[in-house]
């Protein structure tokens, strides 16, 4: 069971650490661009699938679509994904500049990490008291006796603190890439 909690945990930080790429710093960076969705003759296809993204510089992004014709539904799909980008195309690609960061909506984007980070502790807390509650359950049918529920219990609160810990020091990270 408690491998089961560890990956569920596991899974958890690579979920934020996921979440954390879409949040956009002073720099150009392709994973930006991950949760934009591009109309293909139908299909909300990701970006990436769509056409080539480049960074020639540390700030700006050249978009260039496999299919000319789509270069305009790549250019609505970016200014509909409220990334605070302004794309313009020549046609051929799409080029964004991005904008340095104020210092007002660097602190708007640690808030937003912070929160984010907060909610995936929160997560990792349910799951501890999801296996908490299997674990009583366990010993009120005599599956388990009341020393191995204290021993799994405490198995349970270092995994708990392991991963509240990575996921702050994932936040960690993200705070000061943000505020460089």
């Amino acid at each position: 069971m408690a491998g089961d909690i560890e990956s569920k945990m596991e899974k958890t930080v690579n979920s934020l650490k996921e979440e954390y790429k879409a949040i956009r710093t002073g720099r150009a960076n392709a994973s930006i661009f991950d949760k934009v969705r591009v109309d293909y003759y139908g299909t909300p296809s990701p970006l990436n699938q769509v056409g080539t993204i480049s960074i020639p510089e540390a700030r700006s992004v050249v978009i260039s679509p496999f299919d000319k014709s789509l270069i305009s539904a790549i250019e609505k799909a970016i200014q509909k994904a409220e990334l605070g980008l302004n794309p313009s195309n020549d046609g051929k690609v799409i080029r964004i500049t991005i904008p340095p960061l104020t210092a007002d909506r660097r602190k708007e984007l640690v808030k937003q990490a912070k929160s984010t980070a907060e909610n995936y502790r929160t997560t990792i807390r349910n799951l501890r008291r999801d296996g908490n509650d299997d674990l009583k359950k366990q010993q009120k049918a005599g599956e388990i006796t009341e020393d191995e529920l204290k021993t799994e219990t405490d198995k349970l609160q270092k995994l708990t603190d392991k991963y509240i810990e990575e996921i702050n020091k994932v936040y960690d990270a993200k705070e000061k890439e943000i505020m460089d």
